[in-house]
């Protein structure tokens, strides 16, 4: 546990996650004064540190698309900008359509990506047979590919905005909890944590699964909803897949490592609410290996090595919550990313940053602004691929 060396910050984050850090990043790139941020856990012990590592293009939604695509050039670049590698692989996404309906599906999310320039495909159950080998034959009538998309590993990405971000400046406490946000006459004031009160004019609620109870504790009603996901790794195998795997229908999802593992995990229906942890469960490891059995018949005697499980910061359109809330001037949102706050991470961040800083961000506010789920209106647009 390290606490707050000063009294007053110019920015505090809460939440020492892929976005939180990002964001510190880029405040102290731009001269944004003392940064201060803080997690209750420590690094990497949230969804920054139990994910999958996909980062794909195909989304329902243009500006969606347009996020994933910069975010995949700055991956791309990322050991030069930070000097860390974080195994960044484009081999690709596939995704499986069991019938009719959702291949007709995938082929509006193909439209929509080739509009935005990247080179998708859509394929026959033979063209999904060549990318992953030992289908069950039958269980597919298609599916649609992108190249550009990849996996990474999470970690060396965390550590190397962590590092980066400290040698700017940013000061970074772990095993500090935010407890809650003074700000009389709707404006903040101080944060005030387990280990005493901080003096800010800016809080950044980065907390991941916890942003709703973070936005609450400030006194802020949000529709952010956290729900579980679970994820386990076999043990290696002779490498036989390039892809990322998702299927349309259950969502499961899974990739081989480097290393040969298979890593991977499926949508369940579990309880939502952060109350009961992040603990793996039987129940998972028998519908997940089910699954893989179903779909690749080669792995049933392959053995799992681990399982794990985190939380999705779920919002109801499926887009992320990006901004100042109206209701408490100097409370930033950067949450409500479902579980793909690491794919859109490093162009999310960025447009975080320029709200702190009162910069105006090039997101359309009916889909970003916290103040869209202050009306009883319907949202203009729904992001609904909220898969792998």
């Amino acid at each position: 546990m390290t606490a707050p060396s000063r009294s007053a910050y110019a920015v505090v984050v809460v939440g020492a996650g892929i976005i939180g850090l990002y964001i510190a990043y880029h405040l102290a790139r731009a001269g944004a004064g003392p940064v201060l941020v803080i997690d209750r856990g420590f690094l990497s012990s949230g969804a920054s540190g139990r994910n999958g590592g996909g980062v794909r293009q195909q989304w329902e939604t243009r500006a969606t698309v347009r996020l994933a695509r910069e975010s995949v050039a700055a991956y791309r670049r990322f050991g030069r900008d930070f000097g860390y590698n974080i195994w960044f692989r484009q081999s690709g996404y596939l995704f499986l359509a069991e019938t009719d309906v959702e291949l007709a599906r995938l082929r509006g999310v193909h439209d929509l990506v080739v509009s935005e320039g990247l080179p998708s495909q859509v394929l026959d159950a033979s063209g999904v047979a060549r990318l992953l080998d030992g289908i069950a034959p039958g269980s597919v009538v298609g599916g649609t590919y992108l190249a550009t998309d990849g996996t990474l590993y999470p970690f060396p990405a965390v550590w190397g905005v962590y590092e980066a971000a400290r040698a700017l400046g940013v000061e970074v406490a772990l095993g500090v909890e935010a407890l809650g946000v003074e700000a009389p006459d709707g404006r903040v004031v101080a944060v005030v944590t387990n280990r005493g009160r901080v003096t800010t004019p800016v809080v950044v609620n980065a907390a991941g699964g916890w942003s709703a109870e973070f936005s609450r504790r400030a006194g802020l009603a949000v529709p952010n909803v956290a729900t579980r996901h679970e994820i386990l790794a076999t043990e290696p195998l002779k490498p036989f897949l390039d892809p990322m795997v998702v299927r349309a229908s259950d969502g499961l999802y899974f990739s081989q490592t480097m290393r040969g593992e298979i890593v991977g995990g499926l949508t369940l229906r579990n309880g939502s609410g952060i109350e009961a942890g992040m603990p793996s469960s039987p129940r998972f490891l028998k519908e997940m290996s089910r699954a893989l059995v179903r779909l690749v018949p080669r792995l049933g005697a392959v053995g799992v090595l681990r399982a794990w499980s985190g939380f999705y910061d779920d919002t109801p359109d499926g887009f992320p919550v990006i901004g100042e809330d109206p209701r408490q001037k100097g409370f930033v949102h950067a949450n409500g990313f479902g579980g793909h706050g690491f794919m859109l991470a490093p162009a999310v961040s960025l447009r975080a940053a320029h709200a702190v800083m009162g910069e105006p961000v090039d997101l359309d506010p009916n889909a970003f602004s916290p103040a869209r789920f202050l009306t009883n209106d319907r949202p203009t647009s729904v992001e609904r691929l909220q898969l792998g």
